[in-house]
């Protein structure tokens, strides 16, 4: 499975690979389904050339996928996505992360740490939760 990171790095490199891969070659490659790419492609984040059915993706949308699959790791919605990648149809300029402004940084974190203390909190009262219930044999 191709690494996002990587995948970015590589193309700030200029090393990117020039070929087409098919859905399915991409799908494998990055980790993800045929239908996530055919749902990034009608939301225009992946702009795939299509040949009848099937649908054929270059550089530029492995990039791309790439930034998509960095921003879904660092908590943005696909829609902020959408707006810090754009509507570049050329070679990457700069990674996902220094797209970011310094708001979107702060933001981006506030809301992390905030889920963060939900979920500690949810993990929490389960566990008291647990604590309390008559164990039943073959479960932790």
């Amino acid at each position: 499975m191709v690494n996002a990171t990587e995948t970015l790095t590589a193309a700030a490199a200029g090393t990117v690979a020039r070929r087409e891969s098919t859905i399915g070659e991409m799908a494998r490659a990055y980790g993800v389904t045929p239908r996530t790419l055919r749902f990034y492609d009608e939301r225009n984040l992946l702009r795939s050339r299509r040949v009848g059915n099937a649908r054929y993706y270059g550089d530029v949308d492995r990039v791309r996928l790439a930034m998509i699959l960095r921003g879904k790791q660092l908590g943005f919605t696909l829609a902020e996505i959408a707006d810090l990648i754009g509507a570049d149809d050329g070679a990457v300029r700069s990674e996902f992360e220094e797209r970011l402004q310094p708001a979107q940084i702060v933001d981006q974190l506030s809301d992390l740490e905030r889920q963060r203390r939900e979920i500690d909190d949810a993990i929490a009262l389960l566990k008291a939760t647990r604590e309390r219930r008559p164990r039943v044999e073959g479960t932790v």
